[in-house]
């Protein structure tokens, strides 16, 4: 009796005890899920962005390794960057407009207007996802893609920003970061395209040789082939045809940029992005305060009519925005300065600095020492 007694009594208290170990671990696991989905969420740093992502955090968090959110995070962090670089040489702040799309994602718009040192200066993040309109898949094709008829489910996130300042010394500059999915059949195509490129007013040779070593150097921890190659294609790609002009002295311009990785064409992109500050920044710091006159003046006006003319002629970015489907024409149409002037049949005068600037735009120029090239063809398989 006494025996059974105390084997019911120790089983019961085994009993309690289990029951008691499999609550703690119930709640233990409560606990240990709930630690790291808070981890999770929290782990995506926010507080420098001038916006929250497009993208909800939940997904990004969720989504680390993939490019879409890589390249959407890599965007945020250039446009805070560069916004901040803007606004340590003003005294005008930012205007935030974070937007979103109808059929699918949005943006983030951030432009200053009539600061003492930059009249308008825009830099816009896009996150967007939908279909192709027929037109786009066309010109995608028309550039050697090898895409099916009718639409097809895309995705595209990018950084765009274009610079004018109030002083005609000091340059405008535009740069462009992106990358491009497209969904055909059970294939999935993507690449990379960008560029940063300069438009000063007066030719400035110390400024030229700044902003395309600085280039050069980004370019060539990668491949020290791609400085010349996208180098010409910039100059090639800013061709404002009627007027037989450059929009500037360039810089780089690629596309369709999809060897040999993704990562190490996002690593190359990310590189390209972070070398805006310190390749325009110092321009601004040196010419900011520089006296200019009422004739320098009106020809600065006179060179933005010719900025405004490629960027609605010419330009494919503009074009691309302007057609597809849900397009946010204020965020676009950023790029275009507050102020700009036509005269007709206007000519500077002969041995004048606006003549002389002129020359260049006409005729590109070379502003770094590159290795000698290899002919088009065997730089075009090496990049391939």
């Amino acid at each position: 009796m006494v025996l059974n007694a105390a084997l019911r009594g120790i089983t019961l208290i085994y009993c309690q005890e289990k029951r008691k170990f499999a609550k703690f671990c119930k709640y233990g696991a409560a606990f240990t899920a709930g630690l790291t989905l808070f981890s999770t969420k929290n782990s995506i740093d926010t507080k420098t962005f001038m916006a929250l992502p497009v993208t909800s955090l939940d997904q990004l968090a969720q989504n680390p390794d993939d490019m879409k959110t890589k390249m959407e995070l890599m965007i945020m962090r250039i446009q805070s960057e560069v916004c901040k670089a803007l606004e340590n040489e003003d005294v005008v702040k930012f205007k935030v407009d974070r937007w979103e799309r109808q059929e699918g994602g949005g943006g983030v718009t951030c432009v200053l207007q009539n600061g003492k040192v930059f009249e308008k200066a825009g830099v816009n993040i896009s996150v967007v996802q939908g279909e192709l309109p027929p037109s786009a898949v066309a010109q995608m094709r028309s550039r050697g893609k090898k895409l099916s008829q009718g639409k097809l489910p895309f995705f595209a996130a990018g950084v765009s920003a274009v610079i004018h300042p109030v002083n005609p010394m000091v340059p405008t500059i535009h740069f462009n970061y992106r990358y491009f999915e497209v969904q055909d059949s059970n294939e999935t195509q993507w690449w990379f395209g960008g560029g940063t490129d300069l438009t000063p007013y007066y030719l400035n040779t110390a400024d030229c040789i700044h902003f395309h070593t600085t280039l050069k150097q980004t370019c060539d921890k990668h491949n020290k082939l791609y400085y010349p190659k996208f180098k010409k294609w910039c100059d090639d790609y800013f061709h404002i045809v009627h007027r037989g002009e450059r929009r500037g002295v360039g810089g780089i311009f690629f596309d369709d940029l999809d060897t040999p990785d993704m990562e190490e064409c996002f690593q190359f992109v990310s590189d390209c992005a972070k070398s805006v500050v310190p390749s325009y920044i110092p321009l601004v710091k040196r010419h900011k305060l520089a006296s200019y006159t009422k004739v320098e003046r009106e020809w600065q006006l006179l060179r933005r009519g010719r900025y405004v003319e490629f960027n609605l002629i010419y330009d494919r970015g503009t074009k691309f925005g302007l057609y597809t489907p849900g397009a946010r024409y204020e965020s676009i149409l950023m790029s275009l300065p507050l102020y700009a002037k036509w005269e007709y049949m206007h000519r500077p005068p002969k041995d004048s600095p606006e003549e002389a600037l002129l020359e260049v735009l006409r005729n590109p120029k070379e502003w770094v020492e590159t290795e000698k090239q290899e002919p088009e063809n065997s730089i075009t398989n090496n990049l391939q």
